[in-house]
């Protein structure tokens, strides 16, 4: 099947569309090695770095991979699922196990490192977090949820930092249907309260080891309520 000449803009995602149709369609299989870049420019009408774009393009989403003084080669029919269409399709059980693992360090990180700038920010999203103790689950989860980020901004770790905002959006919506099913604020509004300021405290006295302690115990139980729920 010819590949036919692309219209202009934006070519890069063209070609790319174009060559992914051809391996997702069965076109070329596993194993084999696609055309060389001046025979993929001429099929498709474009210049050879729009071709060579494309294919790093699909290379990154785990199609192709380019093999030195050999060519470019099909290693998969069906793309990689990105980062964070991943972790929406992930169980929320499964995406706390993880954060917990940052949170733990970020919190033992945030004892060694914090400035009083940091205890400042926690400090504002505690009484932030209590001032929802009477409103919806909703705004209740994301001042919970920004408590727990300017702890980790107190790390100083951008890594850690941007990993707890790619699990942010996923363990909203599973903190929101956990309070749903479990109600537990029915008996207490402002659930947690006591150890998100024992976190803050230790973290202001850089105890980190009281740190860790506090944010493991704190999240193994909403985990724990996560896996009863099943």
């Amino acid at each position: 099947m010819p590949l036919g000449s692309l219209r202009p803009s934006p070519l890069v995602e063209q070609a790319t569309k174009r060559l992914r149709e051809q391996i997702t369609g069965g076109h070329w299989p596993i194993g084999s090695r696609l055309p060389g870049e001046t025979t993929l420019a001429k099929e498709l009408g474009i210049g050879r770095s729009t071709v060579r774009e494309a294919l790093r393009s699909l290379a990154g989403a785990g199609l192709v991979q380019p093999r030195q003084g050999a060519g470019v080669f099909v290693i998969a029919t069906q793309p990689v699922a990105d980062w964070p269409t991943r972790l929406r399709r992930a169980a929320v059980s499964d995406v706390y196990e993880v954060r917990m693992l940052v949170e733990v360090q970020a919190a033992r990180l945030a004892a060694m490192r914090r400035t009083d700038e940091d205890i400042t920010a926690m400090r504002a999203a505690l009484e932030g977090r209590r001032a929802t103790a009477s409103a919806s689950d909703a705004a209740f989860i994301d001042a919970d949820i920004a408590l727990h980020a300017a702890v980790v901004a107190a790390a100083r770790n951008p890594v850690l930092t941007d990993l707890f905002a790619e699990f942010a959006p996923v363990l909203r919506e599973g903190l929101i249907s956990l309070l749903d099913l479990i109600d537990v604020r029915t008996e207490e509004t402002n659930h947690g309260d006591a150890a998100h300021a024992a976190l803050v405290r230790a973290v202001e006295a850089r105890d980190a080891e009281e740190a860790a302690r506090v944010a493991q115990a704190e999240l193994q139980d909403t985990l724990g309520r996560l896996l009863a729920r099943g």
